[in-house]
């Protein structure tokens, strides 16, 4: 009978790669620093998938993701919130830009990419276009990253017709998305929400109220009888 000295079974020596061969002593240990590599290359991996996410695809797959990648997630949507916002400020307007039919193409058709563009043609002397300008003043410094754009109609479209003013056109990337004509721009900010040009916090359409509103405007404008008798007895 022989007898063997103790020593340890994840020692490297020969005769313990025989025994494991045989089955006496089990597999060979990885050593910890091996493991440890291992887990870093796994995580490197994970984090190359991280840099081709956009922020959506972050928060789909957020539940995908154990602890120890929460840190680098965040920097990741941290870094393509940067990227977003820095794409947003390239396309801020703020104000409503008047045009001539020779902008047409330019500042409409080919506004560019992501681009949404709100046009308002109109003619001086219709009271309700004048409201409609101011209205879309307002719009324009809260809405920044919609082009608001406005134009005498005929030098845009000869011959338009007056009965069609106040008209709005709703463009996106040159391609036509609604058109609102007439006096039917009551409840302009939640028309151009249902467009898709503007991002509304409006919980419900408020036509009704700035219908209201904007008639009274124009009834306040205009002479009474009892004025207009008095100018004829003039």
């Amino acid at each position: 009978m022989f007898l063997f000295s103790a020593q340890d079974p994840n020692e490297d020596t020969e005769w313990n790669d025989i025994l494991r061969k045989k089955g006496i002593l089990p597999p060979k240990e990885t050593p910890k620093d091996d493991e440890e590599e291992e887990l870093a290359l796994q995580q490197q991996s994970i984090v190359k998938t991280y840099e081709d996410m956009t922020l959506d695809e972050l928060e789909e797959n957020e539940d995908e993701f154990g602890e120890e990648d929460e840190a680098a997630i965040e920097m990741y949507r941290q870094k393509r919130l940067a990227e977003w916002k820095a794409t947003q400020m390239k396309n801020v307007f703020g104000e409503v830009v008047e045009i001539s039919g020779q902008d047409y193409v330019k500042e409409v058709n080919k506004a560019g990419e992501g681009i949404w563009v709100v046009l308002h043609l109109y003619k001086q002397g219709i009271p309700l276009c004048t409201l409609i300008n101011q209205h879309l003043s307002m719009l324009a410094r809260k809405f920044p990253q919609t082009k608001f754009l406005k134009s005498i109609s005929t030098t845009c479209i000869p011959n338009y017709p007056d009965r069609n003013l106040p008209t709005i056109f709703v463009y996106f990337e040159g391609e036509m998305k609604a058109q609102f004509i007439g006096p039917l721009v009551f409840g302009l900010e939640w028309r151009l929400s249902e467009s898709g040009a503007v991002k509304t916090d409006l919980e419900e359409n408020p036509k009704k109220q700035i219908e209201d509103k904007l008639m009274s405007s124009i009834r306040c404008s205009m002479p009474t009888r009892k004025d207009s008798d008095s100018e004829d007895e003039d």
